[in-house]
């Protein structure tokens, strides 16, 4: 985000926005000792309008919060490097601070010596060395003197005995001696040197048999944290949180060498008894840590990472031995279920501020995506082995498959789930199956992939659909896997209806799985609720995506069928300029009656109407739309058509009137029966009548009348009504003709009402 050139005012002050200057440059006025921000913005801001102002103060919240942003990602991308530097600093800082003391106890020693030998020179003069000797040999100790000895075999008896307590209670007896001492000065420097090592001597002793103690495998928790206590009174706080850390996880070691030697079998159960073990000691861990150090950042720091390095651990031994075999072969509910335990356990640690999720996910997540990858490809493979020999009859689903993503009965499978082929029950099962594993994770990532992953599938679905069609370009998939055809209508119809009926219910329905849970009233029941989710936009979304699969796979049966009425076997077309040209060669007005390639379009119409009835039931929508994307195919291509309008247009000769009157009947033929079956579209109607308005320009531009040569349109509606009427009630044996019907051929079959 940056702040906009001309927010602010560049006559006054060093700093200008507007110009191109070095950095150092614009940032020169806020070096200045003196500098006063309410004057600077005051002068800046002194012809600036409320609106730019308001502009740039959202500019500057906006470049804060993405100041903060990378902030945190700075943060945490360096965290680790955080953690190793402060702990090299701790360590440093608990070495400089021996070296101190050491360096102390050094010099006292240095300036005893010093100060006894300076007054041992002075005090003694010739001879007098021997009688010097003489009298400290026959002296009595003083009383410090003695309490020194007594207090040094004390303490060596203490450690000796492992009286933790009372060995700890001296050290601080003695601590507090020197204190006065050293301020009364009744204690030679020599006595108070010696017993300043002394302490410093037996803490780190007390220290490093506490330490030894503490990791012996057999120490129970209580003690451990006894003896951490102990150590950080002592004042070497760095080493007892170590050490609390490292006991926790000799361990953890322990228990998991345990586990594995135990004969359990490497999977679900053996991933939630190591589950359950890692991030139970890692919260013991956590407890101690924050019991006896409390929420110090040195602390805690080391915490963190300690428990990031077991969360690695335990990731690489759930990937070598539980998950790498399924993922491979595409196992994915195995996967979903011991990524789940262990991401469970894992989420109850965020209660105490350790956030290891991540840290999983970044091992888990190859795994995930390797397995779901696995299984969509055998969705792939599964679904296209039974379209291979698919006879594309629909029925219910088999009972005890879970279409819906609920236990069914025999009532709930029969009503409420629609008829498909036996690919798509398998289809629709697998797919329902991967969404349950997928949605065990309850994760927006996973769930995203697992969607992304539903379309792959579905299109791929629907190329097979698409090559089940006769005639279509291409047979095999891009693996070489054969289609089964569909030959007759019925079965083309049911290619629709297995793609209709996954994209609009069954496959929303199972991406309802992948959705976070959501909270319903008490008194809905699930399926209720499932209705309820199917209307959230993220829903309708899905919905929308898979719907252009649909289409795709409506508008090459359009096309096929369009195709067919339009070129015969031959290739040549059906539909052509030719045919309303010679209807001017015979003198003798011709019964009039819709060409009999609008007439196999309206009977193919009838069928798919009467199939669809059958077959869409509650999904009437659809059915009008695919009446009239087949009947628009024809049309659009008869108006794209450049060969026919090169005829009618630049041919020798313009179309006669008898030519014009049929061509402008057949057009009308389609208006009439497709207004009376619900499936004109405005889109279709328009094209008509731009059709026959091109057809009447031909007839002017060769200077013909066309009003003259087209009677009313009361005219066309009876003739079109009436051939409706022949077509839909005409008896089996009777043959009704058409003046464009080459009776060389015969006659258009009759449609069975």
């Amino acid at each position: 985000m940056s702040i906009p050139e001309g927010a602010l005012s560049s006559d006054a002050g060093d700093l200008d926005f507007g110009q191109e200057v070095t950095l150092g440059d614009k940032l020169k006025a806020f070096k200045s000792s003196g500098f006063d921000q309410e004057s600077y913005v005051s002068a800046k801001c002194r012809t600036t309008s409320e609106k730019e102002i308001k502009h740039l103060v959202t500019c500057l919240l906006d470049l804060k919060k993405a100041s903060a942003e990378e902030m945190r990602k700075s943060v945490y991308a360096n965290y680790p490097s955080f953690i190793r530097v402060s702990r090299e600093i701790s360590d440093l800082e608990g070495q400089l601070v021996a070296l101190r003391n050491l360096l102390s106890n050094r010099a006292a020693i240095i300036h005893t010596l010093a100060e006894g030998t300076r007054t041992d020179s002075v005090s003694s003069g010739p001879g007098s060395r021997k009688k010097g000797s003489f009298d400290n040999e026959h002296r009595e100790p003083t009383k410090m003197e003695l309490w020194l000895s007594q207090y040094i075999d004390n303490l060596n008896i203490l450690l000796a005995e492992r009286r933790v307590d009372e060995a700890l209670a001296a050290l601080d007896e003695g601590e507090r001696v020197a204190k006065e001492e050293k301020s009364n000065d009744l204690m030679t420097p020599i006595m108070l040197a010696s017993l300043q090592a002394t302490i410093t001597e037996q803490r780190q002793k007390l220290a490093d048999r506490l330490a030894e103690s503490a990791c012996q495998p057999s120490s129970s928790g209580k003690e451990l944290r006894s003896s951490v206590e102990i150590i950080k009174k002592i004042g070497d706080g760095p080493r007892a949180h170590t050490l609390l850390l490292n006991s926790h996880h000799q361990k953890l070691q322990s228990k998991i060498q345990g586990l594995q030697t135990s004969g359990s079998t490497y999977g679900v159960a053996y991933t939630a008894a190591l589950s359950q073990l890692v991030f139970s000691i890692i919260a013991q861990a956590s407890s101690d840590s924050l019991a006896i150090f409390g929420d110090q950042p040195l602390y805690t720091s080391e915490l963190v990472t300690w428990s990031v390095k077991q969360t690695n651990t335990f990731a690489n031994l759930m990937k070598r031995h539980v998950i790498a075999s399924p993922s491979a072969s595409g196992g994915l509910r195995t996967v979903a279920e011991c990524v789940q335990i262990s991401m469970g356990h894992c989420y109850l640690l965020e209660a105490r501020g350790l956030a290891l999720a991540p840290v999983l996910l970044r091992h888990f997540r190859p795994c995930v995506d390797k397995a779901l990858n696995a299984n969509l490809k055998r969705i792939e493979t599964s679904t296209a082995a039974i379209a291979a020999a698919d006879d594309w009859s629909l029925s219910y689903p088999p009972i005890g498959t879970r279409s819906l993503g609920t236990p069914p009965t025999l009532g709930s499978s029969i009503v409420s789930q629609p008829k498909l082929s036996s690919s798509a029950h398998r289809f629709n099962l697998m797919v329902q199956e991967m969404c349950e594993d997928i949605g065990l994770l309850r994760s927006s990532t996973f769930s995203n992939q697992a969607k992304e992953g539903l379309h792959q599938v579905f299109s791929s679905y629907i190329t097979m659909l698409v090559n089940a069609l006769p005639g279509s370009s291409e047979t095999e998939n891009l693996e070489g896997r054969i289609v089964n055809t569909a030959e007759n209508d019925t079965q083309q119809i049911a290619l629709l209806a297995n793609a209709l009926f996954l994209a609009e219910e069954l496959l929303p329905r199972a991406a309802l799985k992948l959705m976070p849970l959501q909270q319903c009233l008490p008194t809905d029941t699930p399926r209720r609720n499932s209705d309820k989710q199917l209307r959230t936009p993220e829903t309708r979304e899905l919905k929308k995506r898979l719907q252009r699969y649909v289409d795709q796979l409506r508008d090459s049966f359009c096309r096929k069928h369009a195709l067919d009425l339009i070129f015969s076997e031959d290739g040549g077309a059906r539909l052509n300029a030719p045919m309303y040209f010679s209807m001017d060669e015979n003198s003798e007005e011709p019964e009039w009656f819709p060409s009999p390639i609008f007439q196999e379009l309206f009977a193919k119409l009838c069928s798919f109407a009467r199939l669809a009835s059958d077959m869409f039931v509650g999904r009437e929508r659809f059915s009008t739309l695919l009446l009239i994307r087949l009947t628009e195919t024809v049309i659009l291509w008869l108006s794209d058509e450049q060969s026919f309008w090169e005829e009618i247009e630049h041919g020798p000769k313009p179309l006669g009137p008898f030519g014009l009157r049929q061509f402008y009947l057949d057009l009308q033929f389609v208006i009439h029966f497709a207004s009376e079956g619900r499936y004109l579209s405005r889109n279709l109607h328009q094209v008509i009548k731009n059709i026959i308005s091109r057809a009447l320009g031909s007839i002017v531009s060769a200077g013909g009348d066309p009003d003259s040569m087209v009677p009313e349109d009361e005219w066309f509606t009876n003739h079109a009504q009436t051939a409706i009427k022949k077509l839909t009630a005409t008896p089996e044996n009777e043959e009704v003709t058409s003046p464009t019907v080459d009776t060389s051929e015969g006659a258009l079959p009759s449609i069975e009402e």
